[in-house]
């Protein structure tokens, strides 16, 4: 790991632990559609973490639980369904911003009991390239990825680079759906529980044979985990700590004790859940989404010195475009930053309705004003 990296992973390290480095941290997750508006304006070799020099970058390998190419059911000029190394379907028409998913593998609850999960710690996860669904399928399809080991190597020598695995309700809703998954929550509790036991050690073998995999180069991992939508929990804090919760804190302590960094991914209002992750060591949590009422400057009151956030950037701001707009915004959720324990980030990802030149402002008023001691207070 180069020096520039290496500043980095330090800048990342102090924010999170609630102190003040040189300067804000700052990343993001992009959507492919504002990656084609970047490529026009500024070459078809643009890169966003580079070109804006961004701290860090989430690599995320295999984890399907069978690693086999997507099967092709259908496709035309604008629209394609395929099949999933989850054993999904998935239609993925014209421009539309996510996929639609119109079968599960598991369509009874006895089905989670045969359910075959392949082998976490499977070699061809992190060293051969191929399709698999966290990757390939979201706003585009995208098929025949390099291997993780090639993309983590893309970027380690400029950025501090974080691996990547679900907690166990993120993963299953992928096999069994949404629906089923909170239906036989109460339905099915022995079956369904069984199956999230099944999942969790499935997913912490991996996370494991990751960290192995990333052979030092990695600086940290996230968590995904939406158990939350706008408005509250899936299912109550009660349900997710007796199901949920020990996972979490297994992946927490396995990443811990390699020394890596911990982000746990969640969208929606998960607040009920938040002093359940400060008890778990839980360094960061994202991406505090501003469309479910999240302020990360309020929610700094409660949490300074115990929950560092990423994001909190109402994309909705950076899609209206107005650079007035877009400065005070990003001025005011500055103050988060305030004794560290904060990352400037989208309040989810960067979405294909955001300019390229609404995206540079943000990033250049974090970079005028984000240097410490921070030129921000209330009411900037």
């Amino acid at each position: 790991m180069k020096a520039r990296a290496r500043k980095k992973v330090w800048r990342l390290a102090l924010t999170l632990d609630h102190q003040e480095p040189d300067r804000v941290p700052i990343s993001d997750f992009f959507w492919s559609g504002f990656l084609e508006r970047c490529r026009e304006q500024w070459g078809s070799d643009f890169d966003p973490y580079r070109f804006f020099d961004l701290d860090y970058v989430v690599v995320t390998p295999n984890m399907d639980p069978r690693i086999q190419p997507f099967e092709i059911l259908h496709e035309t000029e604008d629209e394609i369904v395929v099949r999933t190394g989850f054993g999904a379907v998935i239609r993925r028409s014209g421009k539309l911003p996510m996929p639609y998913f119109e079968d599960f593998s598991v369509q009874e609850p006895a089905g989670m009991a045969d359910f075959e999960l392949g082998d976490p710690a499977d070699p061809r996860r992190f060293f051969e390239g191929g399709d698999d669904q966290l990757n390939g399928v979201g706003d585009t399809l995208t098929r025949d990825l390099p291997p993780w080991d090639d993309r983590v190597n893309a970027y380690v020598e400029d950025l501090a680079v974080f691996g990547s695995v679900c907690e166990p309700y993120e993963y299953l809703w992928r096999i069994i759906g949404s629906h089923n998954a909170l239906l036989w929550m109460v339905s099915e509790p022995g079956l369904f529980e069984s199956f999230v036991q099944r999942v969790g050690a499935f997913l912490l073998a991996f996370a494991e044979a990751q960290i192995q995999a990333g052979a030092g180069r990695l600086a940290g991992m996230y968590i995904w985990g939406d158990v939350a939508y706008r408005n509250g929990m899936f299912f109550s804090p009660r349900q997710w700590r007796a199901l949920f919760k020990p996972y979490v804190k297994a992946l927490i302590d396995l990443c811990h004790a390699h020394d890596l960094l911990v982000i746990y991914h969640g969208c929606g209002n998960a607040r009920p859940i938040f002093d359940d992750l400060v008890e778990l060591g839980l360094d960061g949590y994202n991406p505090v989404e501003a469309k479910a009422d999240l302020d990360v400057v309020e929610l700094k009151k409660n949490y300074q010195g115990k929950l560092a956030f990423a994001g909190n950037i109402d994309v909705r701001v950076l899609e209206r475009g107005d650079p007035d707009e877009i400065r005070e915004h990003v001025l005011y959720k500055l103050q988060a930053a305030q004794g560290g324990g904060y990352i400037v980030q989208s309040d989810h990802s960067v979405s294909s309705g955001v300019s390229p030149d609404s995206y540079r402002l943000l990033v250049e008023t974090v970079r005028e004003y984000g240097d410490y001691p921070l030129r921000v207070t209330k009411g900037s």
